[in-house]
């Protein structure tokens, strides 16, 4: 059994969610182990499970 899963991502990062294109970029606020709270443009705030959703790390 492995330890606790812990986030690369850090707030202020920009994202994309894999699944959800339409959501557009998005911003991270928080991440916590795997709770990461991202502020997407067009669907507002989103609690991700970051051991179960690979986000995409998007260039500044």
């Amino acid at each position: 059994m492995t330890g606790p899963f812990q986030s690369f991502l850090e707030p202020g990062q920009l994202v994309e969610h894999p699944d959800h294109p339409e959501w557009g970029w998005g911003q991270v606020q928080s991440a916590v182990g795997e709770r990461v709270t991202v502020n997407f443009q067009h669907q507002g705030k989103v609690l991700i499970d970051a051991s179960l959703i690979a986000l995409r790390l998007l260039p500044r």
